[in-house]
Formats: C-alpha cells, sequence, structure tokens
C-alpha cells in the first residue's frame, strides 16, 4: 500500500477521454480561462470514434428548418426520442457548426462549384443537409479542435492514463456524515498505464467522454478503447443510465480478414445500392427508401438475406459512378478497399453490419448535467435522450458539439459545494499479475456471448443464456479484479464485463421491439 496523499492531482475541470467531444469540452473550458486537465488511455490526443466519422456532420440544407430537422431524428428514433433535446439539438446544432467549427476552427469542409459548401444527403434524412470533408470528415474536426487545445496553456494532457473510477462522497469520503449529502463526484481515481500506480484526480467538475462500448461485441466499427469504461464507472458510482438496450449496428462495414472497416452511409447518399450474392437489389422489399432506409431497417434487413442466402455477406454497388469521382470523394475508402483487393470503380464492395453506436448512456439533461452533482457527461457516453432507439446518421457529430457547448458552459459556473474536496481512503495496492493469455479468453467469451445473443435481433431464450454466461464471468473477474495488479487490460476487461451486463439487464427487461432493440 503507497501513501496516496504522496501522489495526486487537483484541477478545475477534468476531462475524462480526448474524442471530439472531450477535446471540444477542454477547449471551451479553457478559453474561458479555465484549468483543465485531460486523461485519456491512448499515447494521442486523437483517439475515440469520431475520428472514424467518414460521412459528415448535420448542418442546414437548402429551405431547411428545425422543424424538418426534428421530423427526421423523431421518425428514426422510432416514437423513441426526448422532445426537448431534439429541439435543442435542432435549433442549435447548425448555429453552434457555424460559430465554432466554421468560422472559430476553420474546419476544412468540402465545397462545391460554387465554392458554396457541399451538401450531401444520407440514410433517413429528407434532403441533403450534410457537410463533409471527403470521407474523414470526424478526423478533420478533431485535427482542428486537437490543434487548438495544443495550443492552449490552460489544459493539461495526461496520455496514457485509464480512469479507475470516479471519486464519489458515497464511496470514497472518509467522512462518513458524508453519505447523507446528495450524491456527487469530486474527480477520478486514475491509473497511470505505464508506471501501474494509481492516484486520484481531484476536480471541481469533471465531463466523462469516454465514448461508447463496441468492444463488447465482436464485430464493431468501434476503436480498441471502446471498452465501456465511462459506462461501468458511472454504474458504480450510482448514476442513472438509460436505454442501454439500444446498440445501433452499422449495415454496412467492410467484410474481409482485415478488421472490420466503415464503409461510409455517405456512399448510399450518393446513390450506392444494396445488392445480394446473385447481384439482385433487396431493399426496396423492406421500406420505401430502399438503401436509404433508417440504419436498423437496413441492418436487419441484410441479417435476414444472409440468413435466406447463406452467404457471409451483401454488396454495395457503387461501380456505376465516375472512377475518378470516387477516388476523390471517398479517398480513403478506395484506398482501403484497393488494399483488400476490391476495386469499387469496377466491383461492389462486400458488406456486414457490426456494433456501431452506443444510443444510450449515462442520462443528461440538457445542459449536460447527471444524477451526481458536479458530473457531466458527453458525446456517445451520454444518453441525451436525441437518439432515441436508433440514431439518425450524421447525428452524433453535431450532438457531440451541442453537448459539449452546453455542459462545459454550464461546468464553469461554481458554486461553494463544488470546491469541497474530503479525505478518501488510500488505495489498496495488490501485486498478483493476470495471465494475458486469461484476459483474452475471459474478452472472447464477453465479445461473443454478446454478439449471439444481445445482438442485432434478440429472445428471451438468447438473453437466458447470455444471462448465465455473464453473470459467472463477472463474478469471477471481479474477483482476480480485486487481487490483481492493476493494469489498463484488467481495468478494460472489468468495465466490459459490467457494462455488457448492464446492457443485457436493459435488454431483458424490455420486451417492445423498437428501433435497435429489436425482438425476432
Amino acid at each position: 500500500m503507497h501513501n496516496i496523499n504522496q501522489i495526486m492531482k487537483k484541477t478545475q475541470i477534468l476531462i475524462i477521454g480526448s474524442g471530439l467531444a472531450g477535446a471540444l469540452s477542454a477547449l471551451i473550458a479553457a478559453e474561458k480561462g479555465f484549468q483543465v486537465t485531460i486523461i485519456t488511455k491512448t499515447n494521442d490526443l486523437l483517439s475515440g470514434s469520431s475520428k472514424y466519422a467518414q460521412g459528415g456532420i448535420i448542418y442546414k440544407g437548402d429551405n431547411d428548418s428545425p422543424e424538418k430537422l426534428k421530423s427526421d431524428i423523431m421518425e428514426a428514433g422510432a416514437g423513441h426520442c426526448w422532445e426537448p433535446a431534439v429541439d435543442q439539438l435542432c435549433k442549435l446544432g447548425p448555429k453552434l457548426v457555424k460559430e465554432l467549427l466554421i468560422d472559430r476552427l476553420k474546419v476544412d469542409f468540402d465545397k462545391d462549384a460554387n465554392s458554396e459548401l457541399d451538401l450531401t444527403s444520407e440514410g433517413a434524412h429528407s434532403q441533403p443537409r450534410i457537410i463533409h470533408s471527403k470521407d474523414m470528415t470526424g478526423r478533420t474536426i478533431q485535427n482542428s479542435v486537437i490543434k487548438a487545445v495544443k495550443q492552449n496553456k490552460n489544459i493539461e494532457v495526461l496520455a496514457q492514463h485509464t480512469l479507475v473510477d470516479l471519486l464519489t462522497l458515497s464511496h470514497h469520503s472518509k467522512n462518513s456524515l458524508d453519505i447523507y449529502e446528495k450524491p456527487a463526484c469530486f474527480g477520478a481515481m486514475v491509473l497511470n498505464n505505464e508506471t501501474g500506480k494509481v492516484f486520484p484526480i481531484f476536480a471541481s467538475k469533471t465531463i466523462l467522454a469516454t465514448g461508447g462500448l463496441g468492444q463488447i461485441y465482436i464485430h464493431t466499427t468501434n476503436p480498441p478503447e471502446a471498452t465501456g469504461d465511462g459506462i461501468a464507472a458511472a454504474w458504480r458510482a450510482g448514476a442513472r443510465c438509460f436505454n442501454l438496450q439500444y446498440i445501433q449496428f452499422h449495415p454496412t462495414t467492410f467484410y474481409g480478414e482485415r478488421e472490420r472497416f466503415l464503409i461510409s452511409e455517405s456512399l448510399r447518399g450518393e446513390g450506392a445500392v444494396l445488392k445480394d450474392k446473385d447481384g439482385k437489389e433487396f431493399m426496396n422489399k423492406y421500406h420505401t427508401l430502399g438503401s436509404l432506409a433508417p440504419r436498423d431497417i437496413v441492418a436487419r434487413a441484410i441479417h435476414h438475406t444472409l440468413l435466406e442466402s447463406k452467404h457471409p455477406c451483401v454488396y454495395l454497388d457503387i461501380s456505376f459512378k465516375d472512377g475518378e469521382w470516387l477516388r476523390n470523394r471517398f479517398p480513403t475508402i478506395y484506398q482501403h478497399c484497393f488494399d483488400a483487393g476490391v476495386d469499387i470503380t469496377r466491383e461492389m464492395i462486400p458488406v456486414v453490419p457490426a456494433a456501431h453506436y452506443f444510443c444510450g448512456g449515462v442520462g443528461v439533461s440538457l445542459k449536460g448535467k447527471t444524477s451526481l452533482r458536479r458530473l457531466y457527461a458527453v458525446g456517445e457516453v451520454s444518453c441525451t435522450g436525441v437518439h432515441g432507439a436508433n440514431r439518425l446518421a450524421s447525428a452524433s457529430l453535431l450532438e457531440n458539439v451541442v453537448w459539449a457547448w452546453e455542459a462545459t458552459n454550464d461546468a464553469c459556473n461554481f458554486s461553494k459545494f463544488d470546491e469541497y474536496f474530503p479525505d478518501i481512503f488510500p488505495w489498496e495496492e495488490e501485486n498478483e499479475f493476470v495471465d494475458m493469455a486469461w484476459i483474452a479468453q475471459d474478452w472472447l467469451t464477453v465479445k461473443n456471448t454478446m454478439w449471439n445473443y444481445v445482438g442485432l435481433v434478440r429472445n428471451q431464450q438468447r438473453l437466458q443464456r447470455a444471462k448465465t454466461t455473464l453473470r459467472h464471468l463477472h463474478t469471477e473477474i471481479e474477483q482476480f479484479y480485486k487481487k490483481s495488479k492493476m493494469t489498463r487490460e484488467i481495468v478494460e476487461l472489468r468495465n466490459g464485463v459490467q457494462t455488457a451486463m448492464a446492457v443485457f439487464q436493459f435488454a431483458s427487461e424490455d420486451r417492445v421491439s423498437r428501433g435497435a432493440h429489436y425482438i425476432g
């Protein structure tokens, strides 16, 4: 056991995660003059899922309106969207895109022949309103934010640091009377991945921006760091969570021997058509919008087609487009497919669904507040209610911008209580090493269980099987966690199985087939 008081930090605003929502929150707070600390468990600030967002971000089309956008979001959300949150996104979103991304950060969005922002369409949008930077929109936006973050002296970045737990009055304070206070967060216990030391970072306000949970599934578009850390930590801390059963599966990821690679919805926005193994279109029998139907419908249609054909994939055909235009419009996708042996200017792209976006998360208000005082959540880890049971294409980047703005501005309002930091119990170090093969096997069990039983199509029989496996695994992992030397790997495994348990719980209790929670 080491003396925790020898290793500690204090900051005004702690941001956990450096994806678009986290980095933008840090920049907003720092430009107001606040001391900000970002922790990210990767080597680089360019982490999270935002950098993989190819298609674009919602802006505003010709003769567009907040009401038209709202209608599209509500329909895609399968009647489960929180209307006040949708209203906020639709009214504030385009304004912030203009002020923050276009004017302030000078993000290099594509222009048309008239030097106006080039607008494209995507699935379930009633009109073109998506602005983009070729097929690397998320990366372009995030790079612009990160550049500004690195130039701001009020921001300290701690790379290779992993969230272990949120610090709360009820769980960590030595003062027994703190249990009578309203539940509150005052920072986080953090692991230095390189030294193996765990230490506290005390913060007046904490913003959770840890991203999604795709790694609990065997097929996912998410990066390796998307292990559900924020969900698990918030769950353990007692924060309210919502809609955890709604996992959106992207219908089109590249099918090959390499890891899944996102084939953006914007290809279908530009006219690409889904076809079966015989080269026949099949989406028109599932939805009037055909290949541009909402994601959950397209993903299930592909699933049914695969079952019927007993073929491992379907195909996305955009080969009828001009080759030079394709290479310029989708350079990343073109190159990846070409490297994998598929020339999209001449051949159809083999695709399958994969876990893509988490529509649920830690419940937040319009200001990004969680049920714990002093704790906010932004980005994919949060549940704003905007997405309902199924997210509209390109809405996530916009949600990142809107709630980063709202949450951070609210977090920058300090009260006397925000400066209360109790004495806490020291961290107890353990030295037992866990075999990496054991961790790999347990991860495989989690991923396969979730994919087969709590995946694209669910029923009570499958969920019951998941219950037995996950409960046993959770008990075993928790026992090993308590006596193991801290590493990023054991922390992520613990978070992964706890997040899987939470998703299973919500899925098993929801008997209504809706959106991304499909009972069949």
